[in-house]
């Protein structure tokens, strides 16, 4: 099993133990793992969302009044771009 394929199973089974239920899908470039996060998460289960998904290339949250709190992370499954290597703050 790829390393990406690896971290991103990681990131689910853990959301999994913090009492949600993520939805993993395989894309070209990356794997995308998503989750509804209930209003009643408590302060510790954030705690362990967020040192699930450290290890991911990316994460953030969709919060809006129709569809409620999406939690997301990415982990991507091709190397990055030359451009894209050094990462962010840094200029050729």
């Amino acid at each position: 099993m790829p390393a990406s394929e690896a971290s991103a199973e990681d990131i689910a089974v853990r959301l999994s133990a913090v009492g949600l239920t993520p939805r993993v899908e395989q894309h070209a470039q990356l794997t995308s793992i998503e989750a509804d996060v209930p209003e009643s998460l408590s302060a510790e289960s954030w705690r362990e969302l967020l040192e699930a998904v450290a290890g991911a290339d990316r994460f953030g949250l969709f919060a809006n009044s129709l569809n409620g709190r999406t939690f997301w992370a990415a982990v991507r499954t091709a190397a990055p771009a030359t451009g894209d290597v050094r990462g962010p703050g840094h200029q050729r």
